[in-house]
């Protein structure tokens, strides 16, 4: 098995075109050709985890946060990410980086948390912009339905809980093909009507060049005429964050120590308690202060995230509970999550937890 090959199943998870813009993720380190021997996974990459993938004969590590994240302009070993990666290259270990990528999906990050805590009615907090495009094309009637097919076999059609979706109108098309034409129906410089379907489906953007290269295939004209067009429309299962609700209200004190409990927590920094029952959750694993309003709107009772700053609990302002678990401890089952992921994607390939403690902060008690 080649590394290309695990990467193609993580990106069936966490598709690349979803992460954030200012993120560096995929395969930072390594060849994708070379073969598996072992796969390792990781919140973070450092020293003692290129160790342990050594120890453990594993040159593939997938890591949540990416181990080079701006520019490197020198590989001398004076910081820990030079290390990390000169290690890795020394060892022909292979990096790859899933992040906002992860982030940005309904079965990813925030899942994780939804699933400790036993939540229901889950929607994506804060969709992503501009991640739907829409296909039109135009096509004799004859092959309309073996198009179709081809174009939902691409991933097309897909609404919410509804599959094969498309939209069909019956007309007219004209054409007429120079002496270097050579016309499917028709013939050279001789005006042709055909009477033709127009096709209008939906995609996500990631699988552009897989639609467009079913439309190449299946389509019969010689010269395809087709538009993409990128929609306002929201996915509902890409963005940050994610809002659900508790099977039943629960007391926020109570809801305070069963969060701690659940996430495996030492300790939870919250915003004042309003004394009312815990009912509507919001959550946004790592660093999610920019959603407090997002939270707010969506009326939220509390909002569970990480690296809040001292002024970022004013803007509770009574109307919600922050609730700051922890960086690390907010992401910590990602790696379960890939672990289960992968097992069950490729049974007979085995991958590995870390079992280094990437955790940079530590609580004195």
């Amino acid at each position: 098995m080649k590394i290309r090959e695990i990467i193609n199943e993580l990106e069936l998870l966490a598709p690349l075109p979803y992460a954030e813009g200012f993120d560096n993720v995929g395969l930072l380190v390594g060849d994708v050709n070379a073969n598996v021997e072992g796969v390792l996974i990781t919140l973070d990459t450092l020293e003692e985890v290129v160790d342990e993938a050594i120890e453990n004969n594993c040159n593939l590590i997938v890591s949540f946060h990416p181990i080079i994240f701006s520019g490197l302009k020198s590989l001398t070993g004076k910081t820990y990410v030079e290390r990390v990666v000169m290690k890795a290259i020394r060892h022909n270990i292979a990096i790859y980086s899933m992040h906002t990528a992860l982030d940005n999906q309904l079965l990813g990050v925030n899942a994780t948390i939804a699933d400790r805590l036993g939540l229901k009615n889950r929607q994506i907090l804060i969709p992503q912009e501009h991640t739907i495009q829409k296909l039109i094309t135009y096509v004799p009637q004859a092959d309309a339905e073996r198009l179709r097919q081809a174009l939902f076999g691409a991933g097309a059609g897909n609404i919410g809980n509804y599959a094969e979706c498309s939209f069909n109108l019956e007309g007219r098309g004209t054409y007429k093909g120079n002496e270097a034409s050579n016309p499917t129906i028709g013939e050279p410089n001789v005006f042709h009507t055909e009477n033709e379907t127009q096709i209008g489906v939906i995609f996500p953007k990631h699988l552009q060049s897989k639609v467009l290269r079913a439309l190449r295939e299946h389509h019969p004209y010689e010269e395809i005429a087709y538009e993409v067009y990128v929609l306002e429309n929201n996915h509902q299962h890409i963005g940050l964050g994610m809002i659900a609700e508790m099977p039943e209200p629960m007391d926020e004190e109570d809801f305070l120590t069963f969060l701690k409990e659940r996430m495996q927590v030492s300790v939870v920094r919250h915003s004042a308690l309003r004394g009312k029952a815990v009912k509507k959750v919001a959550m946004l694993g790592g660093s999610g202060a920019f959603a407090i309003e997002n939270a707010k709107r969506a009326g939220a009772d509390i909002f569970i995230t990480a690296d809040l700053k001292y002024h970022d609990f004013f803007r509770a302002e009574g109307q919600i509970i922050l609730a700051d678990i922890g960086h690390y401890e907010s992401e910590q089952y990602i790696k379960i999550l890939l672990f289960e992921y992968l097992s069950k994607k490729i049974p007979t390939f085995a991958p590995k937890i870390s079992k280094v403690d990437t955790n940079p902060i530590k609580y004195y008690s």
